[in-house]
């Protein structure tokens, strides 16, 4: 038997880490070799940006991928907080897969939540146009604080699930929800995107408040469309 002839494993294309993941690989690696512990605080991202050698903007981006994988928790006033102490490699591993995952998470939400909103125009009760405009008070109160409204985004788009009164619609909406969860950080972490996330929600509001069920139907899925475009599907 010639070497050609014998079985190999095939081949696989080398994989180049992205900027962000090796950003987020040297955080780690100081924090083990500064002795952080869960619960304190990382240095403010211009500080983490200098000493790296990199925009603020890729900081930004390695700390919310951190944030979504559960390493770190950012918090409005305080920076990021570490949580969990992973290894390295374990953290790094977790931002390929959530990375490569978000195209689906997206095609499943935009396909679920804008049935739900059409359905929601048609079926929706004084009580569930309540909850709706209560989360959107939250979220709007969060925002002018300074936060990323992910709290009153998820309160909103919980409201409009259950004003779909579809059980089984819910279900799948439920079995999806840590996924959505991941895309809802990534997504109100961009420059700008609360507000225009907020502008959306009041939007899809509107259209089921006069039971504009095809209204509604667009509406949510331009939102999905609009706050699916996250800067870990552009690097």
């Amino acid at each position: 038997m010639t070497p050609a002839d014998r079985p190999t494993s095939p081949l696989r294309p080398v994989t180049r880490p992205r900027l962000y993941e090796q950003v987020a690989q040297q955080i780690l690696d100081w924090v083990r070799e500064s002795g952080l512990q869960v619960g304190d605080r990382l240095p403010p991202e211009r500080e983490l940006a200098t000493r790296l050698g990199v925009s603020r903007a890729t900081v930004s981006q390695a700390l919310v991928a951190m944030e979504v994988v559960g390493v770190v928790a950012v918090r409005h006033g305080d920076g990021a907080v570490l949580v969990e102490s992973s290894g390295t490699s374990k953290v790094v591993e977790a931002l390929r897969r959530h990375a490569q995952r978000l195209p689906d998470i997206i095609e499943a939400r935009e396909a679920l939540e804008s049935k739900l909103a059409g359905l929601a125009a048609v079926r929706r009760t004084e009580e569930d146009l309540a909850r709706i405009d209560k989360a959107l008070a939250v979220m709007a109160a969060d925002i002018e604080a300074g936060g990323r409204g992910v709290d009153g985004d998820e309160l909103f788009h919980a409201a409009v699930t259950s004003a779909g009164h579809s059980a089984l619609l819910q279900r799948l909406m439920g079995e999806i929800s840590d996924l959505v969860k991941e895309t809802r950080i990534e997504s109100l972490s961009q420059p700008d995107r609360p507000a225009e996330s907020l502008a959306g929600h009041r939007r899809i509001a509107a259209a089921i408040r006069d039971r504009d069920a095809a209204g509604a139907t667009a509406a949510m899925s331009d939102h999905v469309e609009r706050v699916s475009d996250v800067a870990l599907l552009r690097d």
